[in-house]
C-alpha cells in the first residue's frame, strides 16, 4: 500500500514539471527574394519577436527552450544575414539572435512535423520595400512601350520545378529526392524551349529554396507567361505504382478560385486575359473573368493531350486520359496551366530512371515536343511563331520538295499541319516551321 501511495505521489510530481523543448538544428536557405532559417525542434515553441538597431538584429525569444548544441553558422552567400548567436535574457528562456546585413521585413511560423521532419520553426527574411516615387515625366515611357509592343514576341513557357529547399517533396527508396530531380528535368526542358526560335523559357524556381505555391503563380503572372508547365514525381504507398501522368485544373478547382478572385479586391488590379478588372462593376468583372478562365482552361486540356501523347512514346503511362484535380497551382485564370508526373519516384524501377540524365532528356524532349505541337497550331497573336511562313501548293508539287525548299523534314511539316499522310493538293495552304 506504501510502494502504491509513493508511486503516485512520484507521478504527481514529474508530471507537472514542463520539460522544455529543445532546438535539434538550424538549416539555411536562399531564394532570389528571401532567406530562410529552419529550426528542428523537439516540440511546438511559441516565439516572441522583435527588431532591435544598431547594429541591425532579429531577436526570437523562445519560452522553455533549449539548445541541444551550439548553432551551426550561415555561409556567406545569404543575402540577409550575417550569423545567429544564442543566449539567455532570463531563466527559462532561449534567445535567439539574427545578426543582418540589411533592413528586413521578417515572417515567422511554425510547421507540424511530417513523414520526414519534426517540429520546425521558419523564418523567412525579406527585404523592406523602398518607396516608390512616381515620376510625372511619363510620356516617353508610353511613347518606348507602345514601340516595344509593336514588334513580335516570343511564347514565353514559364517552368515550374516543384517543392525545393525545406520541401524535397516525394523520396524514392534510394534517397531520390523529388525536388532534385524536377530541377534537373526543368533545366533541360528550358534548354530545349530556349533554343526553338521564337520562344523562351523561365524558370520559376532556379536553385534549391522554397517558393509557396501562389508565389509561382505570380511569378509566372510577372514573366508574361502563355504557359505554365509544373514538373513533379509521383508517390504512392506501395511499390507497383507507375507512369507519368498529365493534370490539368478541376471544374472544383476553378470554381473556388474563380470566387477568389472576385471576392479579393487586389486582385482586380491584375491583367486577367489581357484586361484590367479594377475599374469593372461586378457583373462586367464576373463576365469577363468566365470568359477568360473557359479559354484558358480549354487551352490547358489542347496542351495537356498534347504532352500526354508524347509522353506515351518515352514509356509507360499511369493514366491514357489527362486528368483533373485542384492543384494550386494550376489556377491561374488567365495562363493556361498543367502539371506533369513524370513518373512515381516511390517505384524502384521508376526512380532509377529519373536518376538518369539520359532518361531526364528522354522525358524533356516529350513535353517540349508537346509544347511546340501545340503553339505550332495555337500560337498567340503578336508572336514569332504567329508569323511564320506559309505556302500555297501549286499544281506538281509535292511535299517533299516543298521541305527541301523551306530546309525543314517532312515529318516537321506534317507534324506542324497536323497531316495523317504525304498526299497534297494544289490550293492547298501549309504553315512551315521557322525551324525543322
Amino acid at each position: 500500500m506504501m510502494c502504491r501511495a509513493i508511486t503516485v505521489f512520484l507521478l504527481l510530481i514529474f508530471s507537472s514539471v514542463v520539460w522544455p523543448v529543445e532546438i535539434l538544428g538550424v538549416r539555411y536557405w536562399q531564394a532570389p527574394d528571401n532567406t530562410r532559417l529552419v529550426f528542428d525542434s523537439s516540440g511546438p515553441v511559441k516565439p516572441k519577436v522583435f527588431t532591435l538597431d544598431k547594429p541591425r538584429r532579429l531577436v526570437i525569444d523562445l519560452p522553455r527552450a533549449r539548445l541541444r548544441s551550439a548553432i551551426s553558422q550561415p555561409g556567406k552567400n545569404l543575402r540577409f544575414l550575417r550569423r545567429v548567436r544564442a543566449g539567455k535574457p532570463k531563466p527559462g528562456v532561449l534567445r535567439l539572435v539574427l545578426d543582418l546585413k540589411a533592413e528586413v521585413k521578417p515572417k515567422i511560423f511554425s510547421l507540424a512535423p511530417n513523414a520526414r521532419y519534426g517540429h520546425r520553426l521558419v523564418v523567412d527574411l525579406f527585404a523592406k520595400k523602398a518607396t516608390v516615387h512616381h515620376s510625372k515625366a511619363k510620356p516617353k515611357v508610353a511613347e518606348k512601350t507602345q514601340i516595344q509592343a509593336s514588334r513580335l514576341r516570343e511564347v514565353v513557357v514559364a517552368i515550374d520545378a516543384g517543392h525545393g529547399g525545406e520541401d524535397s517533396g516525394a523520396i524514392g527508396y534510394r534517397g531520390t529526392r523529388e525536388k532534385d530531380v524536377v530541377l534537373a528535368l526543368a533545366r533541360k526542358l528550358a534548354k530545349l524551349i530556349n533554343e526553338k526560335k521564337g520562344m523562351k523559357a523561365v524558370l520559376i524556381r532556379k536553385g534549391d529554396y522554397y517558393i509557396g505555391l501562389r508565389k509561382r503563380m505570380e511569378l509566372a503572372r510577372q514573366a508574361k507567361a502563355d504557359l505554365f508547365v509544373s514538373l513533379h514525381a509521383d508517390a504512392f504507398r506501395h511499390a507497383r505504382a507507375r507512369g507519368a501522368s498529365v493534370f490539368t485544373l478541376s471544374e472544383r478547382g476553378a470554381s473556388s478560385e474563380f470566387a477568389r478572385w472576385l471576392a479579393r479586391r487586389e486582385n482586380r488590379s491584375d491583367l486577367v486575359g489581357g484586361v484590367s478588372l479594377r475599374d469593372k462593376d461586378g457583373t462586367l468583372a464576373r463576365v469577363l473573368l468566365d470568359l477568360s478562365q473557359t479559354a484558358t482552361r480549354e487551352a490547358s486540356q489542347q496542351i495537356a493531350r498534347e504532352i500526354l501523347q508524347e509522353l506515351k512514346q518515352v514509356g509507360k503511362v499511369h493514366s491514357r486520359k489527362v486528368q483533373q484535380a485542384g492543384f494550386m497551382v494550376l489556377k491561374s485564370p488567365d495562363i493556361p496551366s498543367v502539371l506533369v508526373e513524370t513518373a512515381f519516384i516511390t517505384n524502384p524501377k521508376e526512380e532509377q530512371r529519373l536518376r538518369s540524365s539520359k532518361h531526364q532528356w528522354f522525358l524533356a524532349k516529350a513535353i517540349f515536343r508537346g509544347i511546340e505541337d501545340y503553339f505550332a497550331r495555337e500560337a498567340p497573336t503578336g508572336t514569332i511563331l504567329a508569323a511564320e511562313r506559309r505556302h500555297v501548293i501549286a499544281r506538281g508539287e509535292t511535299l517533299s520538295g516543298i521541305a527541301h525548299r523551306y530546309g525543314v523534314s517532312m515529318k516537321r511539316i506534317m507534324s506542324y499541319n497536323s497531316l495523317s499522310h504525304t498526299r497534297i493538293h494544289p490550293g492547298q495552304v501549309l504553315r512551315i516551321p521557322l525551324e525543322g
